[in-house]
């Protein structure tokens, strides 16, 4: 890989990464209902997760899909459920500190095993190997894991930072309710892609 070609991968992962997603949604709801701390394990999951995917993306798992379109259909319909789900969950999370029980932060194998049904991750995923593997070899796939998994980790801890900076302001039982249901709704709008993805 050329240095300008490296420099074009880091470009690509930092803004793929920082930008809204269902990632990113969930950190920022994560960072007001639980803090930064507790959203540690959510973060690492979501970027080894990932760097994991565009390894195994790039040593042909999207082939999988092309061999066997039912596939595709499988994936859409796990992703739809499990993010309405997560939709739910966020919209009904309890106020900070409320001691619900059953309120907890997304663990590390959640938030990496998300990415799987992440649409957004998958269209990261198959982009990067597309442009930015020229020559295709093991060495070269896993340097792109590497790059996003380096530059994921501190794009996505922005959202839950400003999740957390935004907490205090949201300690009224009113605005964390709109606050989550917001989140809730944004991320069942991030579902359309799902909708219509094609790999």
């Amino acid at each position: 890989m050329t240095y300008e070609l490296f420099l074009a991968l880091l470009g690509f992962a930092f803004v793929t990464s920082v930008t809204p997603g269902p990632n990113n949604m969930m950190l920022l709801a994560s960072g007001v209902n639980f803090g930064v701390r507790r959203t540690v394990p959510h973060m690492l999951g979501i970027s080894l997760g990932h760097a994991v995917m565009v390894f195994l993306v790039g040593l042909g798992l999207a082939g999988v899909f092309k061999a066997w379109p039912p596939a595709l259909t499988v994936l859409k319909l796990v992703s739809v459920a499990y993010m309405l789900w997560l939709a739910w969950k966020i919209a009904h999370a309890g106020a900070p500190g409320a001691g619900k029980a059953a309120a907890r932060p997304m663990t590390f194998l959640q938030a990496a095993a998300f990415q799987w049904v992440n649409p957004k991750a998958w269209a990261m995923a198959l982009g990067a190997v597309a442009a930015y593997v020229p020559v295709p070899s093991v060495g070269a796939y896993l340097t792109v894991a590497l790059v996003f998994a380096s530059v994921n980790l501190p794009s996505v801890a922005i959202w839950a930072g400003a999740g957390q900076a935004v907490r205090r302001w949201l300690e009224g039982p009113g605005r964390l309710r709109v606050f989550n249901w917001t989140m809730a709704v944004l991320l069942v709008l991030s579902l359309w892609p799902v909708v219509t993805m094609e790999l």
